[in-house]
């Protein structure tokens, strides 16, 4: 590989990309604001700036060069020689720093970006500790820019990250720059406020507190906020994503750096789509009905209850009619367990896929881009995991039925016994031929997050999970397998899943996605290295 020479340290880096990134890339801390990978270089906060050896015009011998290079638009290249650690450089970065804070207001106790702030970073390790500004503050507005996006121009740093978004990725191009030199501010076009289908982006890019969250706002401080790495359910691409929580309960999502599959970004339905899962409407313990009167069980006996119960009807009716019925909303762990408890009790029962659901047609960003110009997809199958069911019930090599013609069975009388698993965020997921077919069943176990006619009608009725409660691995519509972890605990007297599935499976103790991982990768290899999301620099904002 290339090396390159920073401050005295050899590192070595990737080709085609800027020394900034490539400084980045080996854990050095360089300040920069206006520099994003996933968007074009500008150079314009100037805070990257690095002196660079080159060679004299008259004589050729190599010296540093009389002024200082952007670090963002310099690419960097075999052999070159840096520094960011200068007197120069550091007199430099004291100056800009000094201007950014000129007219900044002191308003950190009140900020939604305090603790997650570089500028607060950076005027503590890069700048100076006292200010020689006498004069008034110049005031900049505060604007309500769009359904979900407040803007704080007083705290904006014109790093225009912003505006190259909503301009080379959303492809809407909103945001604009108003004015010139000291009174520049970042607004929207009249009439065009922020409104497109990943706007919540620019939250993210934000490198200081000037483009905030409504949904977000005043709710949480973010050192308080315990994160865990997460797998989108909004649809079949696979985000990866963060959950911010306290206290078990989830207050934000972010995405995290996914490249190839979303990259830096996440879209709006998936970052604000999650409110179900704090709805009091959830079913949180397991229920027992018997002819009118329903009780109670301990979580203890649901195993024992369940494996009596289909026993007794393979007993007398036999395992061909019994199905069991795979949502795209479980993790690939849980519906494998699930599969291999119901093909011990009947090895001749027959699976099926829940519903796909899915919205119009593939949303691709900058909108009409194709191939290597599209920058983001919003996917129309809104299943996370219908590739993963698919690969588990091909292992398993039972018959199969699609969803339609399952409801259709249970309508001719041909299905005895049912799982159903739900877990879809609205409750209409059920069609109407299947809650009008479901009395025919002589026993149906359901799984759902909220109470529906099959749970009505369902002699067991168990809870199920929110995405931000479980942890296992989704396959998303590119066959990649991406492993996510549990946020917060399930609602009071609600067990997770994976955990009531694990004992019913026949395994003992704690269940885990990994030890599952390693009993299914006896059969299928490709459970056996799962892709985990590669890490962003550290210092990169």
């Amino acid at each position: 590989m290339p090396k390159i020479t920073i401050d005295e340290q050899e590192i070595e880096f990737a080709a085609g990309i800027p020394v900034l990134q490539a400084a980045l890339d080996a854990g050095l801390d360089i300040p920069h604001y206006c520099y994003h990978p996933g968007l074009t270089v500008v150079a314009s906060c100037r805070l990257c700036l690095m002196e660079m050896k080159m060679p004299h015009p008259k004589s050729g011998e190599l010296g540093w060069a009389p002024k200082l290079f952007p670090s963002c638009q310099t690419p960097a290249r075999d052999g070159m020689v840096v520094r960011f650690n200068s007197e120069t450089v550091v007199t430099g970065r004291e100056r800009c720093m000094e201007y950014f804070l000129l007219n900044h207001p002191l308003d950190c106790p009140v900020c939604d970006q305090a603790g997650e702030c570089s500028l607060q970073d950076y005027s503590y390790k890069f700048g100076k500790p006292e200010s020689r500004m006498v004069d008034p503050k110049l005031v900049m507005p505060k604007k309500d820019i769009g359904p979900q996006t407040l803007l704080y121009s007083d705290r904006c740093v014109m790093c225009t990250r912003c505006v190259r978004f909503t301009k080379e990725v959303s492809g809407t191009s909103e945001l604009c720059i108003t004015n010139r030199g000291t009174n520049s501010e970042i607004d929207v076009f009249p009439g065009k406020p922020l409104d497109n289908p990943i706007q919540g982006n620019v939250v993210d890019l934000c490198p200081v507190g000037a483009l905030l969250d409504k949904d977000f706002l005043f709710k949480q401080r973010v050192w308080f906020l315990q994160s865990a790495p997460s797998i989108c359910p909004g649809c079949s691409a696979g985000c990866a994503i963060r959950v911010d929580a306290n206290d078990d309960i989830v207050y934000r999502l972010k995405p995290r750096f996914n490249p190839g599959v979303n990259d830096w970004w996440m879209c709006d339905e998936g970052r604000f789509g999650w409110k179900y899962a704090l709805s009091d409407e959830r079913i949180t313990t397991p229920r027992l009905r018997r002819g009118s009167s329903t009780k109670t069980p301990k979580w203890e006996d649901v195993s024992e209850i369940l494996q009596y119960r289909f026993s007794q009807h393979v007993d007398e009716h036999g395992s061909g009619g019994m199905v069991v019925v795979l949502s795209p909303m479980m993790s690939c762990e849980e519906a494998w367990l699930l599969l291999s408890f119901m093909l011990k009790v009947g090895p001749n029962v027959t699976a099926v896929i829940g519903p796909i659901l899915s919205v119009g047609e593939d949303q691709a960003f900058p909108a009409g881009s194709t191939g290597d110009e599209t920058k983001f997809i919003i996917r129309s199958e809104k299943a996370p995991n219908r590739r993963g069911l698919e690969m588990i019930i091909d292992q398993a090599g039972c018959e199969t039925l699609s969803f339609d013609e399952f409801v259709e069975s249970v309508g001719d009388g041909e299905v005895s016994a049912a799982w159903i698993v739900g877990g879809y965020p609205e409750k209409t997921w059920v069609p109407k031929a299947l809650e009008k077919a479901v009395g025919k069943l002589e026993l149906l176990v359901a799984q759902d997050l909220f109470e529906t006619k099959l749970t009505a009608a369902a002699a067991v009725t168990l809870p199920a999970c929110a995405f931000t409660e479980r942890a296992g691995c989704f396959v998303n519509h590119a066959g990649l397998i991406q492993p996510f972890e549990s946020a917060v605990a399930p609602p009071n007297g609600c067990h997770r899943d994976g955990q009531y599935l694990y004992e019913l499976a026949g395994y003992q103790g704690l269940y885990t996605p990994d030890r599952v991982r390693e009993l299914m990768a006896a059969t299928m290899s490709q459970f056996a290295d799962v892709r985990e999301a590669a890490p962003a620099p550290v210092h990169l904002h």
